[in-house]
């Protein structure tokens, strides 16, 4: 079980410092009332300390009651109490599919999962005073999924189309981004790019570099529609979407503002920190067999991360993902290519991509602004991760003035 302590780097809930960065994200959450603060300390209480199973087991418990109770509103006729119990329902179920890779049956577990955060989260946006409309975004003879929240009222309206990271769940973009967005007056496009949650686990579409292939069509699609101001176009961008975003920024050049929420320069930088020096030999020399079995041979914990972290690439092993992220890399020649004003979050403790924020703050040749999120503020850590409401205070006071929304 887990018990709370008060260390130099915040809140601590488990040893286990995966689980303990997620546990942090998961308190986050309740300022946007994606999580309750109840629910989410008696689940931390109840998993074992390191144990992968465990935590995805007691995640999917607490998630079947929440979303019993929001079906059992439903049936009895009160929609809000419904609606916010599926959204919290959702959240925890995604906890449940991050976790998936440590399981006993990992597919099992992760086709259950899922399929009960989509039912949980899209029944709570058809419940929405505004629900969403489908946006199926043309993408290389198929579609990605996404979802257009109108902002409503007449004319064209501002519009942010928000890019995810490597491994999160639409419904951590909408409460307190997406809605904090609609509430100031934009339209909001949520959508799962190559590798990302549907287009991987639905589609087997993995993961690719070039994103302004990606960005480039939700932008054309957007801009069919008659309520999207084509001049008051703004990106945000979360975790690895830090390289994304930026990559797709040197060829589009259609919006008005872009918030990266973690800058990153060098996605490979991550992969190569977890290496022992007798790994590095070996990816030196080319040693592809002896390093795929020395990697199975790591800790079960270890190994679980790995395996979760290659899989959107689509490659047939560890050793060809470590070949292959190096692509992933904002040079100083693509980011001279930059013109939108870009507002880079640089928080302390940053874990995955340290310095990198810096990095490409001093890359950018146009209107820049870098925005530090300290300890003090209870703001430190990957996104911020519990500076919800600070951070969208931030980012969207900077979007705000460059779509022409400050009163």
């Amino acid at each position: 079980m887990s018990s709370a302590t008060t260390t130099g780097k915040g809140s601590a809930f488990f040893t286990d410092q995966g689980m303990n960065s997620m546990a942090r994200a998961m308190l986050g959450r309740v300022y946007t009332g994606a999580a309750d603060t109840g629910e989410a300390l008696t689940t931390f209480d109840r998993i074992t300390d390191g144990d992968n199973a465990s935590w995805a087991r007691e995640w999917e418990a607490t998630a079947d009651r929440i979303a019993a109770i929001g079906d059992d509103c439903l049936r009895r006729g009160h929609r809000v109490s419904g609606r916010n119990a599926l959204l919290r329902a959702a959240t925890y179920y995604t906890a449940c599919v991050l976790m998936a890779d440590g399981c006993d049956e990992p597919e099992i577990v992760l086709a259950r999962t899922f399929a009960a955060y989509r039912r949980c989260w899209e029944r709570y946006l058809g419940l929405l005073d505004n629900p969403p409309e489908q946006f199926d975004i043309p993408y290389e003879g198929t579609t990605m999924p996404g979802w257009f929240f109108a902002a409503g009222g007449d004319g064209p309206k501002p519009t942010l189309v928000v890019a995810n990271g490597a491994d999160g769940a639409l419904s951590f973009l909408w409460p307190g981004y997406g809605s904090e967005a609609t509430a100031r007056g934009y339209n909001v496009v949520l959508f799962d790019g190559p590798g990302q949650q549907r287009m991987l686990f639905e589609r087997g579409i993995p993961f690719r570099p070039d994103w302004e292939h990606v960005i480039g069509p939700v932008v054309d699609a957007a801009l069919h529609r008659p309520d999207v101001d084509p001049q008051r176009l703004a990106l945000y961008a979360v975790s690895q979407g830090g390289y994304w975003a930026p990559r797709a920024l040197a060829f589009e050049h259609r919006f008005a503002a872009a918030v990266i929420d973690g800058g990153v320069v060098d996605v490979s930088a991550a992969w190569h920190a977890v290496l022992s020096p007798e790994l590095k030999a070996m990816l030196d020399a080319g040693q592809r067999d002896r390093f795929n079995a020395t990697m199975d041979l790591a800790p079960p914990n270890a190994k679980r991360i790995i395996t979760w972290r290659a899989k959107p690439f689509g490659l047939p092993s560890v050793y060809d993902v470590y070949l292959e992220v190096p692509r992933y890399r904002i040079t100083p020649e693509l980011a001279a290519q930059i013109t939108t004003p870009v507002l880079v979050a640089d928080p302390d403790d940053e874990k995955y991509f340290a310095g990198q924020p810096k990095r490409l703050y001093d890359m950018l040749p146009g209107e820049k602004e870098l925005v530090h999120f300290t300890e003090a503020e209870g703001a430190a850590g990957h996104c911020q991760p519990m500076a919800r409401a600070l951070a969208a205070q931030r980012f969207f006071d900077f979007l705000d003035d460059h779509v022409g929304l400050t009163t």
